[in-house]
């Protein structure tokens, strides 16, 4: 009977310390701070950059396509005729920082990124409300000078922007927003501004584990009337993201046929009201080249 007993109490003393332990570990991984994962599935919203970071040894490869506008008609069946495609790669070097090159028929630009991420939102006590990353761009245009007479300098196809990006998860809901410069080393003419401002709002919901509802919108800072002969408006995107395994394809309505910061915020001449409005697609697939060893 005292052996019962004293059998007893072990696996009684055995389970309260379990339990203790366990309580424990539980208390210590709620009130701690935590990362909050998956704001965006895709390094872009639509257009512009997501705060979604590659880690060290992930190389992004991406296919952007955009038709022509919808309101040209059945004779170029409602834009289908036209295109626009835009090739990327882009790697992590680090976890925290990410690069990328490209290459797109519209204006035959060449562009190189720097993306760096400073901060990551967490949840628990003391947690950082928000993932902040700071983006640095260059773009060069590869269209024939239109005046070959005149000396050109290749400074003058040059481009720039840096951005911030803040972005916060809502649980569903992911809300970014985006200050941005850009400066252009040449512009059209006296009447267009070589330094832009704009402040940019992009947000995605997600509706299941495979399927979200994206949009982006840039209020790009001009004088009122605006002084250039062509009129510019702001850039308006919605999406649809579908990810597939390793893939993310998006479908995109935008008013731009940019495809990089230089061209959507400062050349977008298209406007919803009028019908101009472009189909398109994008197609990520993200490749581990590198991951590390387990010790």
């Amino acid at each position: 009977m005292k052996a019962y007993l004293l059998i007893a109490l072990l696996f009684t003393a055995t389970a309260l310390n379990a339990q203790n332990l366990n309580d424990l570990l539980a208390s210590e991984s709620t009130d701690g701070p935590q990362p909050v994962e998956a704001l965006f599935k895709a390094t872009r919203v639509i257009n512009g950059h997501s705060v979604k970071q590659l880690k060290k040894g992930e190389l992004d490869i991406r296919i952007s396509h955009r038709f022509g506008r919808v309101n040209s008609g059945p004779y170029e069946f409602f834009g289908l005729d036209q295109s626009n495609i835009h090739l990327s790669a882009e790697y992590g070097l680090l976890d925290k920082l990410m690069v990328g090159v490209g290459r797109g028929t519209y204006e035959k630009t060449v562009d190189a990124f720097a993306r760096y991420n400073i901060a990551n939102q967490q949840s628990g006590n003391g947690a950082f409300p928000v993932t902040i990353s700071y983006l640095s761009t260059i773009e060069t245009i590869g269209l024939k000078w239109s005046d070959q007479t005149r000396t050109n300098y290749f400074s003058s196809r040059l481009s720039f922007t840096q951005q911030l990006l803040i972005a916060r998860k809502f649980s569903n809901l992911s809300v970014q927003l985006m200050p941005t410069y850009v400066h252009r080393n040449l512009v059209p003419s006296v009447m267009d501004q070589n330094d832009l401002l704009a402040m940019g709002v992009a947000g995605r919901f997600k509706l299941t584990n495979r399927l979200a509802v994206t949009g982006e919108y840039y209020y790009v800072l001009r004088p009122i009337p605006q002084r250039t002969s062509t009129k510019f408006y702001n850039p308006l995107s919605l999406g649809f993201d579908i990810e597939t395994g390793g893939h993310v394809f998006q479908i995109v309505l935008t008013n731009s046929q940019g495809m990089r910061e230089g061209g959507f915020i400062g050349k977008t001449n298209g406007s919803w009201l009028n019908g101009d409005i472009h189909i398109g697609f994008n197609i990520s697939r993200v490749f581990t080249l590198h991951s590390k060893r387990k010790k």
